[in-house]
Order: structure tokens, then C-alpha cells, then sequence
């Protein structure tokens, strides 16, 4: 599954998954969040293709990272481990 995608620290898959769990809107300009921490992590998801900040500041997953909290976050289509069969 990562052969062909970068490797998410900890850190940024939280950030992707909170760009998921927010609404159209999108998730607030950096200089509003309460996770400033986030700042860096958006700005790698930015650069991997997998967030995009629109013109007012807001973050927003891009259908690159709704396929990748998909399949590295809530593990759709991976098999759970141990499973055979």
C-alpha cells in the first residue's frame, strides 16, 4: 500500500483526518486554529496534493486525500491483519 505514496507521520494523518470531518466550509485559516500545530502538516499535505487552501484561508481535503483517508486512515479495502481468506 505505501510503495507508491509517501509515508504520513502521525502527526499529519491527524491533519488530514480533521480536514475530512469538516464541512464545506472547510477548516479554518491557520491563524484561527486552536492546533497551531497544524500549520506545517497542512502545508505537507498542500505539497503532496492531498489539502489545498481555497482564497478566504480555509483548508480542504482534495479528492487525493479523501482516497487516502480512505485507505490509510479508516482502512477501506485493506484486509485486517491476521485474516487469511
Amino acid at each position: 500500500m505505501w510503495d507508491d505514496e509517501p509515508y504520513l507521520e502521525t502527526c499529519c494523518r491527524s491533519a488530514l483526518h480533521r480536514l475530512t470531518l469538516c464541512d464545506a466550509r472547510g477548516r479554518p485559516p491557520v491563524a484561527e486554529l486552536t492546533v497551531v500545530k497544524d500549520a506545517r502538516c497542512l502545508a505537507r499535505l498542500e505539497g503532496l496534493g492531498l489539502a489545498r487552501e481555497d482564497a478566504a484561508g480555509r483548508w480542504h481535503a482534495t479528492a487525493a486525500g479523501e482516497a487516502r483517508h480512505r485507505s490509510e486512515i479508516l482502512r477501506q479495502g485493506v484486509p485486517a491483519r491476521g485474516r487469511t481468506g
